[in-house]
């Protein structure tokens, strides 16, 4: 079975020698050229008829034509202005449920997208991310767009690695505690640089993240309980009274959230699971 008539080197270098274009680092660009991985993006993503998906740099559409085989529509969002005309060949055989806006992933919302107003949102977010804004935009995204159910995305593996860290690991920090107010990692799969075109210089992973983190009681906002998790994790070396002291927050009303909830103040932030960081978080706004 082919998921993409594009994944493999020879489809790939005709589109791009067709189009006079060259691999462009600066924008992230490796392309995929591995069908089965493309196939187990897929398979891991869950796509259904009715889904409609967010993608972020969709390149010359290898993942994108994959999805759009499967799903009511595709709303991706490229920045390399002259890849435009690139999507608009590749994706041609399903160009009426192909909704490509131009643009910063950074900036674009719900109400930036081509199909607002004509689809309902995107409910998943799939994706082979630009690496040097994978992170962000993962959690930007879980934020952003309230009506996405999950993320199904390629990442560097040490970005995979963070995001599915566990308390008191080296790797477990703000960015792992902060998601998890988001949302939970729901399946994992590596990926070796051989299969990109241009191989990377580092290991990949597709990582699933289901929404629906940690819960937060009645009027505590996850706003809140990250500014608590930024200030705990500014000085990692130190304790977490002292490291959210130096960084905003009281030391009276330090103490008082620490004896209420039972957490040590002398605990080291990396200890600390995302629940702790909410208990803190409503301690101290009480």
């Amino acid at each position: 079975m082919t998921y993409s008539r594009l994944a493999n080197i020879r489809e790939t270098r005709a589109v791009l020698e067709r189009f006079g274009l060259a691999t462009k680092h600066r924008l992230g660009q490796n392309f995929l050229v591995n069908d089965e991985v493309i196939g187990r993006i897929v398979e891991l993503a869950d796509l259904g008829c009715d889904d409609v998906v967010l993608e972020v740099g969709p390149g010359i559409g290898t993942l994108t034509v994959a999805m759009l085989a499967r799903v009511r529509a595709v709303c991706s969002v490229e920045a390399d202005r002259e890849l435009e005309s690139v999507l608009a060949e590749t994706c041609a055989d399903h160009s009426e449920k192909f909704f490509l806006t131009m643009g910063d992933a950074l900036r674009v919302g719900p109400q930036n997208l081509q199909a607002d107003g004509v689809l309902p949102p995107p409910n998943k977010f799939v994706s082979n991310l630009p690496y040097q804004v994978a992170a962000t935009l993962i959690l930007r995204n879980f934020e952003e767009f309230p009506s996405l159910e999950s993320a199904t995305v390629m990442v560097q593996a040490e970005v995979a690695d963070r995001i599915c860290a566990l308390p008191g690991s080296k790797i477990y920090g703000a960015y792992t505690a902060k998601l998890a107010l988001w949302a939970h990692p729901a399946g994992r799969f590596e990926v070796g640089p051989g299969n990109f075109m241009p191989p990377p210089h580092v290991d990949s992973a597709v990582v699933r993240l289901d929404r629906g983190g940690v819960s937060l009681p009645e009027g505590l906002s996850r706003a809140e309980v990250a500014a608590a998790i930024d200030a705990a994790f500014a000085q990692r070396r130190k304790t977490i009274r002292n490291s959210m002291s130096s960084n905003g927050f009281d030391k009276e009303a330090l103490d008082e959230a620490f004896a209420a909830t039972g957490i040590a103040p002398s605990a080291r932030a990396e200890t600390l699971a995302p629940s702790d960081f909410v208990r803190l978080a409503a301690a101290l706004k009480q």
